[in-house]
């Protein structure tokens, strides 16, 4: 494993750690005050959310690189299936390319892809995973053409219904075997894999060239919120170096992003402590 205790190069910011995946949330840093904040402290990696990037995806992206970082990611694709997704086939593919477009203007080389939930009319998980097979192996060469690398996130199940149908790293794998894309992967998250027994097997079936990110968190034992509770790393229950010695036993050795939405505790701190206890927790707990 990598030592995180003498060298934080790894390390990689989601902005939803300060909020910025919801409006009003968090301090409202704009993207150029977060990447000057992130560079002054020796963190390389940043990834972003469509909603904070508009209509200037190449603007920020340049400003990205011209302070010696590297986008990391974005978030995210529209939900593909499910209650919350863009209503009708045409609408999702639409928003799907888009996301794409976004993704590669800012120079991001992996979208994420939370595929949302349980198609209306349908029970279970079968018909909804069905759906997003298919549109993902229609998005799937529109992106490499674009150089664009598309991240399936498997949810934590307590989002099973609205939000993801796709709730274990097996199926995920299995979603990327089926469609046989060079440029689909996964995405592993701690908050949505910590309980799951058999991650690191997993994962060796995905192997490295289908494990496009890993972001950490923790479970808090007693979580209040479902969405908008997660602990920063080492105030939960998850075993996070036990996991992230399975993601680098199957091959993994890029970014480490960490992605905190917490809406009663550190989306309410000052931007700059928050920034400051993700980097000490990235160094002594991951």
């Amino acid at each position: 494993m990598r030592d995180f205790s003498v060298d934080h190069s790894a390390l990689a910011l989601n902005t939803a750690t300060l909020g910025h995946n919801v409006e009003g949330a968090g301090a409202g840093w704009s993207p150029e005050r977060t990447i000057d904040a992130c560079a002054s402290r020796g963190i390389t990696g940043i990834v972003f959310w469509r909603r904070e990037i508009g209509l200037r995806a190449h603007q920020i992206g340049q400003s990205v690189r011209a302070a010696g970082m590297s986008v990391v990611g974005l978030c995210r694709t529209p939900f593909l299936v499910g209650p919350l997704a863009p209503k009708g086939r045409q609408a999702v593919m639409d928003d799907f390319c888009a996301s794409i477009d976004m993704a590669a203007a800012l120079g991001a080389p992996v979208l994420t892809i939370v595929v949302g939930g349980v198609e209306p009319g349908t029970k279970g998980p079968r018909d909804s995973l069905a759906l997003v097979a298919d549109r993902v192996a229609e998005a799937a060469p529109y992106a490499a053409a674009r150089g664009v690398k598309l991240a399936l996130e498997p949810l934590n199940p307590v989002y099973g219904g609205n939000r993801s149908c796709l709730m274990t790293v097996r199926d995920a794998v299995d979603l990327c075997q089926q469609i046989d894309a060079p440029n689909l992967g996964i995405a592993v998250d701690v908050y949505h894999t910590w309980w799951d027994t058999s991650l690191g097997a997993e994962l060796l079936r995905a192997g490295p060239e289908r494990i496009f990110g890993f972001h950490l968190c923790d479970w808090l034992a007693e979580t209040r919120d479902m969405l908008v509770d997660r602990g920063m790393m080492g105030d939960g229950v998850a075993d996070l170096r036990a996991i992230r010695r399975d993601v680098e036993a199957a091959g993994y050795a890029g970014p480490c992003e960490v992605e905190v939405f917490s809406a009663e505790t550190w989306w309410r701190r000052d931007p700059g402590e928050v920034l400051d206890v993700m980097m000490d927790r990235f160094r002594t707990c991951c």
